[in-house]
């Protein structure tokens, strides 16, 4: 892999979906660069310091929700005199998203008063009355023709479909949820999945006219669904819940076909590669060195305490069965529990799913779908911040807080260390082509070039350079 150096950054940062450009917040500048040679493409000034960052899915657009002031002001790539300003008034702006076509925004109401669509060719704006919640509750289908708004009402749960040529509302239906916490629409467009808050387990499929096609609850009377996950085919669905299992639905008849626990002990018979990071000294062989009585031993650093400091490297160790894996206790009278699946991603191949049980904050599962198993564990030493996969190929990457990304393939597993001063990775993501990747620190960011699938795994696989 190859590093670039640190750059400033004081908020959110995104890759263009075009692959080309990058897009940094520091502090109420919009900086520009490419990709590439990471060179300053255009410089945009806010009135105010950015809170979040979204790119229209042509790469032309890009606009930055400015939630203190409240407003959104949206900029052009191509046409740099061109200039958007949105100030929803008393109102307020809790949210602001880009429509599929890239010429409307879509803005909510602090208090989720009202869901405006503001149109960048007309200047017209719709409203969608009551929507459920700010940031969630909106999917477009993957046509970009039509997109479902969760409302509620009379205290009940609607979901409105609209047209995103006309935005007029072309249906409305009732759903059977007490607490509506998401929903999002298939892969193929041909169903929506529902679900409600964590106090019900219940996943409800519906067909876009509005008929219920299936009602799935795996328990009652205890914390239910924490996550939803639709494969990249539209075949699987994936539920993660409170009771520390994921389970898998598949999309003919909508039943559970594969159920995964995540235990605390791992025995045998078990297929899977345990990879557990590791400290491992570097060994330096002194018994040649010879100093002279005027040497200087005073000089800082050179005393025989500090040898050690800094001279060890991180690596992958494979453990052997059976293997405890560390394990937290929730706090039983807080809310929002740490427990259950709270991190859950599938592959592009949709072969794989990882997933990160919340109360085994410092564990990342990786199951195989084919083979309805578990393919690998990785094991950190400290709680996992963020993972992604590659979007062009089933390899993953994580980040724990430390000078060090971590890398997984079928193949195996690597530690990676960051060739820059006092930069530890807190965050990061991917660009569209999988070449490049985006590792942020507090207050700085780098890019990381991807060259190559990682190699075939040895028992130990150790730092890559």
């Amino acid at each position: 892999m190859e590093f670039t150096d640190a750059f400033k950054q004081t908020g959110p940062c995104c890759f263009s979906p075009d692959s080309r450009f990058l897009a940094i917040a520091v502090d109420y500048r919009l900086v520009i660069r490419d990709v590439v040679s990471l060179k300053v493409i255009q410089l945009y000034s806010c009135v105010d310091k950015i809170s979040y960052v979204e790119w229209a899915l042509d790469s032309e657009y890009i606009l930055c929700g400015l939630y203190k002031r409240p407003m959104v002001q949206a900029w052009s790539l191509t046409q740099p005199e061109w200039t958007c300003k949105i100030d929803e008034g008393p109102a307020g702006i809790a949210y602001a998203r880009w429509s599929p076509d890239s010429r409307h925004i879509l803005t909510t109401s602090e208090f989720q008063l009202r869901l405006t669509v503001w149109s960048l060719v007309n200047t017209a704006c719709v409203h969608v009355q009551w929507p459920k919640h700010a940031s969630k509750g909106v999917s477009f289908t993957q046509d970009g023709k039509f997109a479902a708004v969760s409302t509620r009402r009379d205290c009940k749960d609607y979901i409105n479909l609209l047209s995103c040529h006309t935005w007029e509302i072309m249906g409305t239906f009732a759903v059977d949820t007490i607490d509506l916490a998401g929903v999002e629409w298939s892969p193929d467009d041909s169903a929506i999945v529902i679900w409600d808050s964590l106090l019900e387990y219940k996943v409800l499929i519906y067909s876009p006219d509005g008929r219920c096609l299936f009602k799935y609850q795996a328990y009652e009377s205890g914390l239910g669904v924490k996550t939803v996950a639709w494969s990249p085919c539209g075949q699987f669905l994936a539920v993660g819940s409170y009771d520390q299992m994921l389970r898998v639905l598949n999309h003919l008849t909508w039943k559970t076909f594969a159920e995964f626990m995540h235990i605390s002990t791992i025995r045998n018979p078990c297929n899977a590669a345990i990879f557990k990071e590791v400290d491992e000294p570097l060994q330096l062989d002194m018994s040649g060195l010879c100093l002279t009585d005027d040497f200087p031993h005073n000089i800082q650093g050179n005393s025989p305490e500090n040898v050690a400091e800094g001279n060890s490297r991180v690596k992958y160790k494979v453990m052997d069965f059976p293997i405890s894996l560390p394990s937290q206790k929730p706090a039983i009278d807080k809310p929002n529990p740490k427990q259950g699946i709270g991190l859950l991603s599938w592959s592009n191949d949709s072969h794989y799913v990882f997933t990160r049980n919340d109360n085994m904050p410092t564990v990342l599962w990786i199951w195989d779908i084919c083979h309805l198993e578990l393919a690998a564990v990785l094991m950190q030493k400290e709680p996992i911040r963020a993972a992604a996969w590659d979007p062009t190929c089933p390899r993953l990457v994580l980040c724990t807080g430390s000078p060090h990304l971590y890398m997984w393939n079928p193949s195996g597993a690597c530690c990676v260390s960051i060739p820059l001063p006092n930069f530890v990775i807190y965050d990061l993501k991917w660009n569209s082509d999988g070449s490049c990747l985006l590792l942020k620190d507090r207050e700085s960011f780098c890019c990381a070039a991807v060259v190559s699938m990682l190699p075939d795994s040895s028992e130990d696989s150790s730092d890559g350079e």
